[in-house]
C-alpha cells in the first residue's frame, strides 16, 4: 500500500498534520498530556499499517489540535523483530511526513550504557548508530536537528543528549554487546527509530528524539533484564514525560 494513499486517508478523516508524534514502549499514557483527540481509530483500518504486537505498544493512531497545530499521534509502531520489512517499519513516520508533518518526535525506551544515566531519565538523542544490519534510506549527516534539542531544553533545561544504537532485537544485549557498544560511542540502546529517523529525514521532515532509560543495560545492571521493566519504568516516569511531551508539541 502506498505512503501517498495512506496519507490521503489521514486527511480525508482528520486533515493536514503538521506535526507527528510516535509513542514507543511506556509512553502511551503520555498521549493524553497532548490533550482530547479530535479523531481516532484502530491502526488496522489505516491502509498499509501492521497492527503492533509489542507489549507496552497501543494500537490506535490519534489526531489533536493543541495550541493552533494538528499533532498526528501514533500509539505503538512496527518492529524489525516482529517480521516486518523496513518498508513497513518506516511506513508510519512516511505517511505523516505526506500528510503534512513537518516535524516528526520519536520516542523509545532504551537501554542505558552510559553509567551516568538514571533509569526513568528522558534522554534527548543527539545521532544514532544502525546496528540493525538492515538497508533503510540514506541519510546526509545526523537526522537529528540541534534547534530541535534546543527546543525541547525550552521545556526541561536538565536534559542530557546521547548516542542512539538500533539494534534489531527482540532479545536483550549480552554484556559483551554492550562493552562493544560503548567502545563505539553508544549512550543508549534499543529496538526501534533508527529507520524511522532515517526515512523521516530523508523525506524532508525535522527529527527530535527522546529515549526513556528503561533499564541499565546488561553489564551495567547487576540485575536480569525484563520487559516488565520497561513498563514499569514508563508508568514511574508518566507525570514528567507527559509534560515533557507536552511542552515540546508547543514549541515545535
Amino acid at each position: 500500500m502506498s505512503v501517498e494513499h495512506s496519507a490521503a486517508v489521514v486527511r480525508d478523516r482528520a486533515g493536514r498534520q503538521d506535526v507527528a508524534v510516535v509513542l514507543g514502549s511506556g509512553w502511551a499514557a503520555a498521549a493524553d498530556a497532548l490533550g482530547e483527540p479530535a479523531w481516532e481509530a484502530p491502526v488496522g483500518e489505516l491502509p498499509g499499517f501492521p497492527v503492533p504486537t509489542a507489549l507496552g505498544h497501543g494500537g490506535t493512531v490519534r489526531s489533536v489540535r493543541r495550541g493552533g497545530r494538528t499533532v498526528l499521534v501514533l500509539l505503538g509502531r512496527a518492529h524489525l523483530y516482529e517480521g516486518h520489512p523496513v518498508a513497513t517499519v518506516t511506513h508510519g513516520v512516511r505517511t505523516a511526513v505526506a500528510a503534512g508533518c513537518r516535524t516528526v518526535v520519536l520516542t523509545n525506551a532504551a537501554g542505558g550504557i552510559d553509567p551516568g544515566l538514571s533509569v526513568g531519565e528522558p534522554v534527548l538523542v543527539a545521532d544514532q548508530l544502525d546496528r540493525t544490519a538492515r538497508p533503510g534510506a540514506p541519510t546526509r549527516g545526523s537526522p537529528y536537528p540541534p534547534a530541535l534539542r534546543d527546543r525541547a531544553r525550552e521545556v526541561d533545561p536538565t536534559l542530557r543528549e546521547g548516542v542512539y544504537a538500533g539494534l534489531p532485537g527482540p532479545h536483550f544485549e549480552t554484556p559483551a554487546e554492550i562493552r562493544m557498544l560503548r567502545a563505539v560511542g553508544a549512550d543508549l540502546v534499543g529496538m526501534s527509530t533508527v529507520h524511522e529517523a532515517a526515512a523521516a529525514h530523508a523525506a524532508g521532515a525535522g527529527v527530535l528524539g527522546i529515549a526513556l532509560v528503561s533499564n541499565l543495560a546488561a553489564g551495567v545492571s547487576p540485575c536480569p533484564l525484563s520487559a516488565q521493566e520497561v513498563m514499569d519504568a514508563g508508568r514511574a516516569a508518566l507525570p514528567r514525560l507527559g509534560a515533557l511531551l507536552a511542552g515540546v508539541v508547543d514549541r515545535l
